[in-house]
């Protein structure tokens, strides 16, 4: 069992930036601005959960200013998605999406479970034997 980084594969990552500029507008920026300078701190199971988070985000911000991504990572087995600006929907939108990560695989995408004691992580059975936490 090999523990890998949990850095969101590079090419899901380009996907997420070219669909959501605005957003993402800070992804390389100086890391004394941002902490998306360093990527996606997430497997990428949770793709989907963060692509349909930004959707929601575009629309319910409409000619609104739209918040731009500070740091996007795992924190205690679920999704941190952090922004500067939005108003309630989009807070409300993010805390649906993170608890969404709490029930999906960080890893694959499929039903999970929160695992782990002092290190946690989401995941389903078939990539919690294949983790070491």
């Amino acid at each position: 069992m090999i523990r890998k980084g949990r850095i969101m594969n590079i090419k899901l990552d380009e996907r997420l930036c070219e669909k959501y500029p605005q957003i993402f507008a800070d992804r390389h920026a100086d890391m004394r601005k941002t902490a998306m300078c360093w990527g996606f701190d997430c497997d990428d199971g949770w793709f989907d959960i963060i692509d349909e988070l930004c959707e929601e985000i575009m629309q319910v911000c409409g000619d609104e200013r739209v918040p731009v991504a500070t740091q996007v990572k795992e924190k205690f087995g679920r999704l941190c998605f952090y922004i500067y600006g939005g108003n309630d929907a989009v807070h409300k939108a993010i805390s649906k999406a993170e608890k969404k990560s709490s029930v999906t695989c960080e890893k694959c995408s499929k039903e999970g479970t929160l695992r782990g004691t002092s290190w946690v992580k989401t995941l389903c059975d078939k990539d919690t034997k294949s983790y070491e936490f």
